[in-house]
């Protein structure tokens, strides 16, 4: 079995639920109370991979504090990176604007890593402001997927980080 570790970023603005989406993925547990978190918090977990060659894939998770401006130390925090997730709020649509901001700032450190857009919190449904529509719209000119996810419900955040595992392993297999 193939093993590699690869360095994924978190990317959004404050309150987006980039932490609770991290505990969801790596502990499978959701907390209501709100941390906001200061400058980066490393999180891992390993993914077994269905790939032709099975892979077990150990993303080290780099929780970005959100609305951070753009400075050399959020430089360094993306060097390396192989991916990033992209998380807005469903209920905000201004965290769905703001993720150009993020994405042109990522880009200019690592020009080719694939993107995911994650909208978060779907449990929310009667307070979504933001459509499918303008969700595809902008993964389209950011030529990436995007998820339905709730760190409270679980949903969609597996398949987020698997789709970005997936990713990331099919580019270094065939460079």
């Amino acid at each position: 079995m193939k093993q590699l570790t690869t360095k994924v970023c978190l990317l959004g603005d404050f309150s987006v639920g980039k932490t609770s989406l991290v505990r969801r993925f790596v502990e499978s547990r959701f907390d209501d109370s709100y941390l906001s978190t200061i400058g980066v918090r490393v999180s891992r977990k390993a993914l077994q991979l269905p790939l032709a060659e099975p892979t077990t894939l150990t993303m080290l998770i780099w929780d970005m504090a959100g609305s951070e401006p753009f400075t050399s130390i959020t430089r360094t925090y993306y060097q390396g990176a192989s991916g990033a997730l992209l998380v807005c709020d469903l209920t905000r649509s201004e965290t769905l604007l703001s993720l150009n901001n993020y994405i042109h700032e990522f880009r200019s450190i690592n020009l080719d890593v694939p993107l995911i857009i994650i909208a978060n919190k779907s449990d929310l449904e009667s307070q979504r402001v933001l459509t499918d529509e303008l969700l595809h719209s902008t993964a389209q000119t950011h030529r990436t997927s995007w998820f339905l996810g709730s760190a409270k419900t679980g949903e969609g955040v597996e398949l987020a980080f698997q789709a970005l595992g997936n990713i990331i392993c099919n580019q270094r297999s065939s460079t």
